[in-house]
């Protein structure tokens, strides 16, 4: 039983680090960018505003998310929808959130419930708001990456520890790729603790080594979970 769990447990590891890689060079390589522009304004939108709140709840389990701040979005950037009373923050996050050489960083049918905990909310959340309302206002990679760091180095509070990410949504579509979806959750710390990370044989994995904007250096950490959100098993899709 054990080395089943450690074998699902790798496979997880495994799928997400396909999902979200950073380089994506097999499919660099094999076939042009899919995506190689911003798709119409529309198809990233989700028309009925109360589907895009029960979707961003489904990040993290109901004892979380239901009072959780909800954020929708809307064609200028995130706005609030529900106030919340636990200090987590909801929302449905798009391809654009990927590294800027993610072939699907332009993909419209990405959809990613993500729900902040406080400390990520404070130092983690602004830099994903600020990043969308630059590809809202139509300015481009270079652009978005200039402007996204300038504000980290402004606006954003120091990481604090405990930052962490639910990300356990069955309904989320992350990538073309495979399932399309993986219930996870992500820490963020700063960069250079020393886990092991990444070593042979060790389970610990860094998905990314910075965090675009953060004003300090942030490493994002992957746990994949067994369950999503609402309860139900997640191995099948892990596989």
């Amino acid at each position: 039983m054990n080395s089943k769990i450690i074998r699902t447990t790798a496979l997880a590891i495994f799928a997400l680090v396909v999902v979200l890689s950073v380089a994506w060079p097999a499919q660099a390589q094999t076939a042009k960018a899919p995506y190689p522009t911003m798709a119409p304004l529309e198809q990233y939108l989700i028309p009925d505003r109360n589907a895009e709140i029960a979707l961003a709840r489904t990040a993290a389990p109901a004892s979380i998310s239901s009072d959780a701040e909800i954020l929708v979005l809307g064609r200028h950037g995130y706005e609030t929808a529900v106030k919340g009373k636990n200090g987590f923050v909801c929302l449905v996050e798009r391809a654009w959130n990927a590294p800027f050489d993610n072939p699907e960083f332009w993909n419209p049918q990405n959809r990613s419930p993500d729900c902040y905990n406080p400390p990520a909310a404070r130092a983690i959340l602004p830099l994903i708001l600020k990043r969308a309302e630059l590809v809202l206002a139509g300015r481009s990679k270079d652009q978005i990456r200039e402007g996204v760091e300038a504000f980290g180095k402004k606006e954003v509070p120091a990481l604090q520890p405990g930052a962490m990410c639910y990300m356990m949504s069955k309904q989320a579509y992350l990538t073309d790729q495979g399932s399309h979806n993986l219930a996870h959750l992500m820490f963020y710390v700063p960069e250079g603790t020393a886990w092991g990370e990444n070593l042979p044989g060790s389970p610990v994995q860094v998905l990314q080594q910075q965090v675009a904007g953060a004003p300090s250096p942030i490493s994002m950490y992957i746990i994949p979970v067994r369950r999503w959100s609402d309860g139900t098993s997640a191995v099948a899709v892990a596989h």
